[in-house]
């Protein structure tokens, strides 16, 4: 190292020492904050947060009560700490939060970097009631707003909502109740969200966590049950992707999707690890990845992945909905040690929000693999599968045959929302690959546990496809073909 670097260094831990030393913990009721539920602390709050970063950052501690609050925005080298039995409660009144603008949330950070939320404590946005009382300033007319679905489009609160931030520590905490998406980190590099919880079933579109054109993005040791998809990665911005990200060790519940990339995919993904994570009574697919909007995904490992009772286990699809022109791919997906179980019955049934009954009539659906025609998805690896599904499909209740003109009938359906039954009936039961090009399965089993009228897998314009040690399951399957191939080749 030159001395000019060592100085430079030098100078670098200096100063981050400097900062450590100045760094001090205040309680909040040293800025007059009060924790008896009622009082709304909103104003007191972010003086505490600016007056911390002012003065050479530090924690902002609560303590046992319930901290009333609207929008509060975070400010560099501040953390707000709840200790366990502090509830940080977002206000009931819409009017407390920043209606009208982009990404309106309870907790807000912007262009910050050095800030955490820590602590045994939650965050509690109450987002039914926030939800409620916002549709009611609509139809009186007080707040403008399409309402799709009879659901407010815009101006409901996130509970935390991060752009552009650097250095971020989530540890710990837990996140509920919240009324729209419950936690999104945009744009940020360096964040570490370890150990903590998110149960957020109050009202529709509640994401767990949303992890957007992100670097270096560690999601740990936490568990997530969410309405809408639990853990998911998007990408916004066609001249950004998520990159160097980790998602290990978790649990995820969900009405939509486990663990999903997209829907939203301009940018892409790239060094992504999943690793040893869990899915249950989760509406749709265990694990997705769609890329309609031009995104590129590349070199992504899924490895010790089980999930149990959700309804589709594995969806990969490319599209093309809002991509402008520009052509999306997924490339080099390895998905080793996995173990599903898919039910005859829908998965999420009785919780406070299900997923649609949707893309109807149609039987159990695969896994699917499906790019489009000139545009196949590459280079695919399942190592060490089990999926066991229910089979019993009805013939008479959704049919789809495997004869040419039954295969070539199969719409494209590039521009659709991507999910993984919008082809209603598929005519595999385990899996259905069409637009590929080299994928390995080794060392498959695929268990049916009751007779099924359709194949266990078709293959359509898939080339350099490999099948080592692939075990069908099936009863009654004596002499039935299991592989169909349409304009599809296989290694020799």
């Amino acid at each position: 190292m030159s001395a000019v670097k060592r100085i430079v260094s030098f100078v670098a831990l200096l100063a981050c020492s400097i900062g450590m030393l100045q760094a001090k913990d205040y309680n909040a009721s040293f800025f007059g904050i009060k924790s008896n539920g009622t009082t709304l602390n909103t104003t007191s709050i972010q003086r505490a947060i600016d007056y911390i970063s002012a003065n050479g950052g530090g924690k902002l501690k609560f303590y046992v009560g319930r901290y009333l609050t609207g929008t509060i925005h975070m400010k560099s080298n501040v953390t707000l700490h709840l200790e366990e039995g502090a509830v940080l409660l977002g206000s009931t009144n819409i009017n407390d939060y920043n209606v009208g603008t982009p990404n309106n949330a309870l907790i807000y950070a912007k262009g910050v970097e050095n800030i955490g939320i820590t602590g045994k404590g939650v965050i509690d946005g109450q987002g039914r009631e926030v939800a409620y009382n916002l549709m009611d300033l609509i139809h009186k007319g007080i707040i403008e707003d399409p309402l799709d679905y009879d659901r407010p489009r815009n101006n409901r609160p996130k509970a935390i909502y991060m752009r552009e931030c650097n250095n971020v520590t989530i540890k710990r905490i837990t996140v509920k109740n919240s009324a729209d998406w419950v936690s999104v980190y945009d744009q940020c590099k360096d964040v570490l969200v370890d150990s903590i919880t998110i149960d957020s079933k109050a009202f529709w579109n509640n994401d767990g966590i949303d992890i957007v054109d992100c670097q270096n993005f560690k999601l740990l040791n936490s568990y997530v049950d969410a309405a809408d998809d639990a853990i998911c990665l998007k990408s916004h911005d066609a001249s950004k992707l998520n990159e160097n990200v980790e998602i290990r060790n978790c649990t995820a519940r969900s009405s939509a999707n486990g663990i999903k990339f997209g829907t939203v995919s301009a940018g892409g993904y790239k060094n992504i690890r999943i690793i040893n994570n869990k899915v249950y009574d989760t509406f749709r697919s265990a694990f997705t990845i769609a890329t309609p909007d031009g995104g590129i995904v590349e070199n992504v490992l899924v490895d010790s992945l089980y999930a149990y009772n959700t309804g589709n286990a594995i969806y990969l699809r490319i599209g093309a909905r809002w991509n402008k022109g520009r052509k999306g791919a997924i490339k080099g997906v390895t998905m080793q040690n996995i173990y599903i179980e898919v039910p005859a019955e829908k998965p999420d049934a009785g919780y406070a929000y299900e997923g649609p009954v949707e893309d109807n009539p149609r039987n159990i659906s695969p896994a699917s693999i499906i790019g489009l025609k000139g545009q196949p998805i590459e280079d695919i690896i399942l190592r060490n599968v089990e999926i066991v599904y229910p089979g019993g499909s009805n013939p008479n209740y959704a049919f789809r045959g495997v004869s040419a003109k039954e295969l070539d009938a199969i719409p494209e359906m590039a521009e659709a929302y991507p999910e993984f039954s919008q082809f209603k009936e598929l005519p595999a039961w385990a899996f259905y690959l069409r637009h590929v090009d080299g994928i390995q399965f080794e060392n498959v089993k695929l268990i049916a546990k009751e007779k099924e009228y359709r194949p266990a897998i078709v293959m359509d314009d898939v080339k350099n496809a490999s099948l080592k040690q692939v075990d069908y399951q099936e009863p009654g399957k004596k002499g039935k073909k299991q592989l169909v191939l349409h304009n599809s080749t296989l290694k020799k």
